[in-house]
């Protein structure tokens, strides 16, 4: 049997196994100048998408929910940025989960513009 058709998807739980890898990049990175810096901007960049999820799913209302799911978006941009920051420089030796990273950073951006379009649809629809 295929274990994928099995496997539920989790957006919360993906979003936290993202922020663990961002962390294990953050780890890998020098501790000199240059890498302290772009240590804390992608913790702080690189944790934050999972919090606000966690947040828009206690949302008050369709607006507050797009408002935190944009705020998630955001966040995943920079991170997205900074990891190609450190791919380019580069700042860490192993290429490959510098690419299945930015991979990932892709598809929950993806994800993401694609769920804030389809509330902003329905939000249109019901008023």
């Amino acid at each position: 049997m295929n274990e994928k058709k099995n496997q539920v998807f989790d957006l919360g739980e993906r979003l936290v196994e993202f922020s663990v890898r961002v962390m294990t990049v953050v780890e890998a990175l020098p501790s000199d100048r240059l890498g302290n810096h772009v240590a804390g901007q992608m913790l702080r960049s690189g944790t934050s998408p999972s919090a606000n999820h966690a947040e828009a799913q206690s949302a008050e209302s369709r607006k507050d929910f797009i408002h935190k799911m944009q705020i998630a978006l955001k966040e995943l941009r920079e991170t997205r940025a900074w990891l190609l920051v450190v791919e380019r420089k580069p700042l860490i030796e192993n290429s490959a989960k510098m690419k299945a990273i930015l991979k990932e950073s892709d598809e929950l951006i993806s994800i993401f513009v694609a769920s804030i379009r389809t509330a902003e649809e329905n939000t249109k629809r019901n008023s």
